[in-house]
Formats: structure tokens, C-alpha cells, sequence
């Protein structure tokens, strides 16, 4: 069980990254972090005719109209790797209930993600964003950019209200603002209003895009209480149920496929991969089972 992330330091914070999860990752993924981080074709080299391993991302519309036939843009490997954090801080990612909160479960994330990408050399810069509160951390490499970026995630207040989480102006920001292409993590819960969807895959065009989902085993199942108030983090509002009603909880259950279910389409339509974390998994395994369904997908 991972200590609390407001209750340490940065430095301590990432001491414990390094012992518990990275040096199991070394042993895991053998090194092998091109499995995660295929992002590397970032310069222009020449055009040639779609073939059907090819990504479709990278097809020129104007050349493929111009030759009656599709063509792709091939780009020349690039082996640094500039990587931003696209950073959902909205009071629904404060929620947690087994081993730790979302939140906590945020923080690692990016710290474990910033000191593999760092060691390597490369660049990280994240976009932090919460009830209109937008913070830009320009990318820089070094661990004391690590460092950087988990300060100001800890020093991140947690909002009591807000209203319901909107996601977009966060990934019209990074479409608008990151030039060169990128390797982008959205971390949220996605718990937000509709309309997200399509700026995330604008964004997937242009870089590479990878979705991460934090969530807690009480937002999928919902045990017999008996009768308690829920209250909605985003907005405050409180409503009585009895969780003791199996009727209840059946509709609360269907109501959290119907969402999974949703999610798992919003990902697929915008290109993305989509890893989801939860409260109460061991990082390593989760970040291991993302790794296999990459290389999977690249074969």
C-alpha cells in the first residue's frame, strides 16, 4: 500500500517510486520501453503508397486526392521523446475508498512515467487543469523536472465544489499549444460533460495520444449499506437512496456498464489506447498489461 502523496515530500515520493515500482518495471518490461513508447517518428522524410499496416493517421489527404490512389507520410525516427501530462484535477478525482485515492493514483502515475521517460533522456511537461485553473509546466528533461512536476501536483488544492468537469478546453489547449509531435497522457476519471470526445481525437491526429482512466471499485459496485446519503463530488448535490434495494443496485450496476461501455467506444472512435487504473491494482501489473496489449497491437 502506497503511503498518501500529500503526506510526503517530492523527493521522498519519488524514492519510493524508484524501490517499489520502477526497479520491478526494469525486471518486467527487460528494458523494453519502446513496448510503451512507440512515439518516435516525429521528422518529415518522404511520401509513399498506403500499405495495410500503415497507420492511417499518417495519410496525406492532399496527395492521396492529387494521385487517385492513398499515400502515407513517412517520418524518420526520432529517438528523444518529448511526453506531456494532460492532467485532470477536478474534485471527482479526489474520491477514493480501498487502498488510496485517485488522486494518489495520479500522482505515482506521473512520477513513475516523468522518471522512466527522464532517464532516458527525454523531455516531460504537463497541463494541469481544475474548475477553469489552467497551469502549464513547460517540458524539460532532468530528474529535478520530475521533481518539479510532483511538487506542484502536490501543492494542487483539492476542490470541495465545482461544476461538472469539462474536459475539452483541456485538449483544445494542448492541440493548440504543443507543436511539435508528442506523446500525450490524459489521466482523468472522465467523469465530464459530453463533447470531449472529438477534441481528443483531433488531438490523437497530430500526436500520439494515450488515455489513462483512474477509478475506484465503489464507483462499479455498490454494497449493501442500507440507507446513506450519496453525494456527488463534482457538485455537492446529496441525494437519500437505500442500497439495501436489490432494484437499486441493479440499476446502479447496469447504469456503470452502460458508462464502461460508453468509454470503451469514445476511446476507440478517437484512436487512442486506453489504460485504466484503479485504486486498489498493483501499478506494475496494470502498467505491464498495458505494455503486452501495445506490442500486441504493433505486430
Amino acid at each position: 500500500m502506497s503511503m498518501p502523496a500529500a503526506a510526503s515530500t517530492p523527493e521522498r515520493i519519488l524514492q519510493r517510486l524508484d524501490w517499489q515500482i520502477i526497479r520491478r518495471l526494469d525486471g518486467r518490461l527487460q528494458g523494453d520501453y519502446r513496448s510503451l513508447f512507440y512515439g518516435y517518428g516525429v521528422d518529415f522524410a518522404d511520401l509513399r503508397e498506403y500499405q495495410p499496416t500503415d497507420d492511417i493517421r499518417y495519410i496525406d489527404w492532399n496527395v492521396t486526392a492529387r494521385m487517385d490512389s492513398p499515400y502515407v507520410r513517412h517520418y524518420v525516427e526520432d529517438r528523444e521523446i518529448t511526453a506531456w501530462f494532460l492532467l485532470d484535477l477536478s474534485p471527482s478525482v479526489d474520491f477514493g475508498t480501498v487502498k488510496s485515492g485517485k488522486r494518489a493514483v495520479l500522482v505515482d502515475f506521473v512520477g513513475t512515467l516523468a522518471r522512466l521517460l527522464t532517464r532516458h533522456g527525454n523531455h516531460v511537461g504537463a497541463m494541469l487543469h481544475a474548475d477553469g485553473m489552467h497551469r502549464t509546466i513547460p517540458a524539460r528533461g532532468g530528474r529535478n523536472q520530475v521533481l518539479l512536476l510532483m511538487n506542484d501536483l502536490l501543492r494542487q488544492p483539492r476542490l470541495k465544489r465545482a461544476p461538472f468537469t469539462d474536459l475539452s478546453p483541456l485538449l483544445i489547449s494542448a492541440l493548440n499549444s504543443i507543436k511539435r509531435r508528442s506523446l500525450i497522457f490524459v489521466i482523468s476519471d472522465f467523469i465530464a460533460v459530453p463533447g470531449w470526445e472529438r477534441a481528443l481525437r483531433l488531438l490523437n491526429r497530430r500526436h500520439e495520444v494515450m488515455a489513462v482512466r483512474l477509478w475506484d471499485p465503489r464507483e462499479a459496485e455498490l454494497p449493501d449499506l442500507g440507507s446513506i446519503i450519496m453525494e456527488d463530488s463534482e457538485t455537492g448535490e446529496q441525494i437519500y437512496v437505500d442500497t439495501g434495494d436489490p432494484r437499486f443496485r441493479r440499476n446502479f450496476a447496469e447504469a456503470t456498464t452502460r458508462r464502461e461501455a460508453e468509454l470503451k467506444q469514445a476511446f476507440e472512435r478517437a484512436g487512442v489506447d486506453a489504460l485504466s487504473l484503479s485504486t486498489d491494482e498493483d501499478m506494475v501489473r496494470a502498467i505491464v498489461r498495458f505494455a503486452a496489449l501495445r506490442r500486441q497491437r504493433r505486430m
